[in-house]
């Protein structure tokens, strides 16, 4: 990152907090080291994001493209170069890709790697990167480690939030993170739209006969007539996940070209990963995500007819 001085910063499509908060900390750290950054990611950030500091450098590939290619970009929390989507036609051909991420699926895409599958998050590596150059934290670097963080453990609840983990989140809070406000808002609050389509999922929240796999589906009109954004979908696979005896929770949701895309949670006893990568996508051992032709209800069956073999 020393090298050049005119960077493109991406993340995957449809960001969650690690990817938003990944990109925003890898900006900051390239303008500390002098850099010219142009941060992008394909479509439309989440709005509950919108809080973070720098959140609307970030460019929308759809919305306003840039109109020139870059031969340094830094991809991070891409599990594999197709989850950069668009963004990709900004890469000069022979552009120098640094790919930072934590997933164990990623397929070493870049032409430098860097690949922790042990961290929770692509914060946590960025966290490592700042303290690696000698930076001092100030609140904004904080405030987007932190969220990034947050996210990635479910706050602080889910098997990957280590003694490493809460050292960083300490040293972040003591560099100026609000993490009440910031818990306040990502775990706390929720939109009517999603509020509208939870309650839609749960009507439809199913399992197999032995308990031990659960899910729900939004059809593609749900989605229009509540109102809701894609990021309206966060968390709602843990309804299914969450119940006692389930041992995989998983999400349906049709899309408007007919395919069906398949959020999957694992108790641990299941490697969501591996049937995840069946499909071509990929995740981690607990949280998952794959799109699978449709029709619905044929790519119900067939998902959970993996997962029913993959327990036996």
């Amino acid at each position: 990152m020393r090298s050049g001085d005119d960077y493109l910063v991406v993340s995957h499509v449809q960001p969650d907090g690690d990817a938003i908060s990944s990109t925003l900390a890898a900006g900051w750290l390239l303008r500390k080291l002098g850099k010219r950054v142009t941060l992008l990611n394909e479509g439309d950030i989440p709005a509950r994001l919108g809080f973070l500091p720098g959140f609307d450098a970030i460019a929308s590939f759809k919305l306003s493209p840039p109109q020139r290619k870059f031969d340094r970009v830094v991809a991070v929390d891409c599990a594999d170069f197709r989850r950069i989507g668009l963004s990709a036609g900004c890469f000069a051909e022979d552009a120098k890709l640094l790919n930072i991420d934590h997933h164990p699926t990623n397929d070493a895409f870049g032409t430098v790697n860097l690949i922790r599958p042990n961290a929770a998050a692509t914060a946590e590596i960025l966290f490592e990167l700042i303290e690696y150059a000698g930076l001092p934290l100030d609140s904004e670097a904080a405030t987007v480690l932190y969220t990034g963080l947050l996210t990635d453990t479910g706050g602080f609840r889910y098997s990957n939030t280590s003694p490493r983990v809460m050292n960083i989140a300490s040293q972040l809070l003591a560099a100026g993170a609000p993490a009440h406000q910031i818990a306040d808002r990502l775990l706390e609050r929720m939109s009517m739209p999603q509020i509208k389509l939870l309650q839609r999922g749960l009507n439809r929240l199913t399992f197999t006969p032995d308990g031990r796999i659960g899910w729900l589906y939004i059809v593609a009109n749900d989605m229009a007539e509540t109102g809701a954004e894609p990021e309206d979908l966060e968390g709602l696979v843990h309804y299914a996940r969450n119940v006692d005896g389930v041992e995989v929770g998983i999400l349906f949701k049709e899309m408007k070209d007919g395919s069906v895309k398949a959020s999957l949670r694992s108790a641990g006893t299941v490697d969501v990963s591996a049937i995840a990568q069946m499909y071509g996508g990929g995740g981690h051992v607990r949280a998952a995500g794959c799109r699978v032709d449709g029709p619905l209800e044929e790519a119900m069956a067939r998902v959970i007819r993996t997962i029913e073999e993959a327990m036996n």
